[in-house]
């Protein structure tokens, strides 16, 4: 008896979702930046324990403004993490200055400080760490190496709402961060993303440039005067809908129970294939909380990953590779050589992350990736 496919992720939606929804309708108010919006903003702050958080349409435009904000100009270099969704590259030619890869560590994928420090050059302005599938990067040494340098640090933590690093939230563990609300993300709209930070000039500065350059029409309502604002940058239409806003405050009570769901998966599966020789394990550190916005296999160089990932989607089971080795894509031009991050792009299998899958999926899908690697010629 064949099974029904097992989603490589999943939103976890429903009434409660639904009646946020019905909520935001009820308001008249549906367009961007507006006060469901700012409730969002506000619970959003408090829960990663900054002092502001502006709502965007997605991760990048966050990125992209904070850059904004932060001065980068053409003649500027910022140290990225190479191994990541090119958006945090993409955000940095975006400002017209130049994006510069570093390597990741080899265990939990985040950017490598020593090669950070090796990176820095009379042009470096910032750093921009990634929460690689969710798990933080080493801020406490990356703020170090920021702090000597006169450089900022940023958080690209797209894929880590609900986690923490030394008893920190994500979003508070630099000058400015980043979350993304994509669909495969912990908690979603669909799409969005959010600026946090404690810089309350950064965020006024970013506050203006997501919305054309003027102050937001939230901010002149129920005015009796007629204000007309004046546009004082060419800036951006990167707000966030009050739908999704909606949508994204009704997420956030959830998170505590979606993050317990990807741990009880995550716990699962290293129990199921613990044992297969042709799999290395993800690596969680204990002085860290990984929310496992995905869950990720590295694959022995030997084994073919094409083959394991073809018998996988041949017997209904969803996976992918793991993220791009940024320094590889032809977009930027780029020699930087980062020979971890380029093998763990080859070699990184990505397989079904949610917290809606049940005991019997989980233990479905990790019965075919030990058949998967067991059925795979060496290459």
């Amino acid at each position: 008896m064949s099974h029904p496919p097992i989603p490589l992720g999943q939103p976890t939606v429903g009434d409660a979702e639904l009646a946020a929804v019905a909520e935001v309708f009820r308001s008249g108010w549906l367009a961007g930046a507006g006060p469901t919006c700012r409730r969002f903003e506000e619970r959003l702050a408090d829960r990663t324990g900054t002092r502001h958080a502006l709502a965007t349409a997605n991760c990048g435009a966050a990125l992209h403004l904070a850059l904004l904000a932060l001065g980068a100009l053409p003649e500027d270099e910022v140290i990225v993490a190479d191994y990541t969704f090119p958006a945090t590259g993409h955000a940095v030619v975006w400002t017209g200055a130049t994006p510069v890869f570093v390597d990741v560590r080899p265990d939990i994928w985040t950017i490598d400080p020593d090669a950070v420090n090796a990176a820095v050059t009379s042009r470096t302005i910032g750093i921009i760490a990634v929460d690689s599938f969710g798990q933080p990067a080493d801020y406490d040494e990356l703020r170090a190496i920021a702090d000597r340098h006169g450089l900022f640090l940023m958080e690209d933590a797209a894929c880590a709402a609900g986690a923490t690093y030394r008893d920190r939230p994500a979003g508070a563990l630099a000058d400015v961060a980043t979350f993304s609300f994509h669909g495969r993300k912990g908690i979603t709209a669909g799409e969005g993303g959010a600026l946090v930070t404690d810089d309350g000039e950064l965020a006024t500065r970013a506050r203006t440039l997501h919305s054309y350059g003027v102050e937001p029409a939230l901010d002149r309502a129920g005015s009796v005067e007629l204000a007309v604002p004046m546009f004082s940058d060419a800036g951006h239409n990167y707000r966030m809908s009050d739908v999704a806003a909606g949508v994204l405050l009704a997420q956030l009570d959830r998170l505590p129970e979606l993050l317990t769901a990807r741990q009880r998966v995550a716990r699962a599966y290293t129990e199921l294939l613990g044992d297969v020789e042709q799999v290395r394990l993800p690596v969680e550190l204990p002085d860290r909380t990984h929310p496992w916005q995905s869950y990720v296999l590295t694959l022995t160089p030997e084994t073919d990953r094409d083959a394991v990932a073809r018998h996988l989607r041949q017997h209904g089971v969803q996976c992918t590779f793991g993220t791009y080795a940024s320094h590889l894509q032809p977009v930027y031009g780029r020699t930087d050589p980062c020979p971890v991050s380029a093998d763990l792009f080859r070699r990184h299998l990505a397989i079904p992350m949610h917290a809606n899958l049940t005991d019997d999926q989980v233990e479905q899908a990790a019965a075919a990736v030990r058949a998967a690697v067991a059925a795979a010629r060496p290459r």
